[in-house]
């Protein structure tokens, strides 16, 4: 008999020549949580791991072709969105989830690269907020994202809890600020009815590229598995973490997480303790 297909994971984001972030680093984060990857790529960009030069969106009726026919043919059981490039891309994204819904959407609103060039429109940045996020289940901007989205400024936990309940009014069921930039990185999820925290310990490494990428599409993949979201949070965050303790360098610049680092021969890749990641707080 042939073998049962693993949940599909459709990724809609940028495309990252160094496969760090992005469309191939979604892909790898999907496949090592269990999942199986599909794509669609909004932009195309100029980079390496010193940083992006340039970017060009994806004809958004091309975009819309490409999606509408693979939607016919599979049925994923969740959606990651990554960079949105402009209006055009939210519009075109937005009206495909509505004619194909998906049970879980979770979107990585991007705003900037790590060496600061803007990865969507003015236009687009805005439009989201009003034609997406209404459909997403699962938010989750970083710090900096979630102060560019309320106007808030987002320093410490107490303050990350008032920026998720405010963005959580624009739409999303779920919302998950990121504190990835925190001395210790503490995530906090909102649902509507209560907040927690996930703190870790930081990794101390200079190879942290496409960490709110590989978020977002191992949270993906744990939701398409059926986990509950705040499961499926722990284990993305536990996933990361992992990750980001066996990075390396592929470039000059950043390099990117180890996604497959369960797939090496490593001893420490075997047996990566989940327990000091589980320090997991609600009210």
């Amino acid at each position: 008999m042939p073998l049962a297909a693993p949940p599909i994971v459709l990724t809609i984001a940028g495309f990252d020549p160094t496969g760090g972030a992005g469309i191939l680093a979604d892909i790898k984060a999907i496949a090592a949580n269990q999942a199986y990857g599909v794509a669609c790529i909004t932009a195309q960009t100029v980079q390496n791991t010193l940083g992006v030069k340039s970017w060009e969106a994806v004809d958004p009726k091309l975009l819309d072709r490409q999606l509408e026919h693979l939607l016919e043919d599979v049925q994923p059981r969740a959606v990651k969105i990554g960079m949105l490039a402009n209006r055009a891309t939210v519009d075109t994204l937005a009206r495909q989830l509505e004619r194909h819904p998906v049970p879980w959407v979770v979107l990585d609103p991007v705003l900037a690269s790590t060496s600061g060039t803007r990865m969507v429109e003015d236009a687009g940045w805005k439009h989201a907020q009003q034609r997406l996020f209404p459909l997403v289940s699962v938010l989750t901007p970083n710090i900096q994202e979630a102060e560019a989205l309320t106007g808030l400024a987002v320093t410490k936990p107490a303050e990350m809890e008032q920026a998720a309940a405010r963005l959580r009014e624009m739409g999303p069921r779920n919302v998950v600020v990121t504190g990835g930039h925190l001395e210790r990185p503490v995530d906090v999820l909102y649902d509507g009815e209560h907040f927690a925290a996930l703190a870790a310990d930081r990794v101390r490494t200079p190879h942290s590229h496409g960490t709110g990428c590989t978020f977002s599409a191992a949270l993906a993949a744990n939701l398409a598995n059926g986990k509950l979201v705040h499961d499926a949070v722990v284990m993305a965050k536990a996933y990361v973490t992992a990750a980001l303790k066996q990075a390396y360098a592929i470039g000059a610049g950043p390099g990117p997480l180890n996604h497959l680092y369960r797939l090496q021969d490593a001893p420490a890749s075997r047996n990566v303790d989940p327990a000091p990641l589980a320090e997991f707080t609600t009210r």
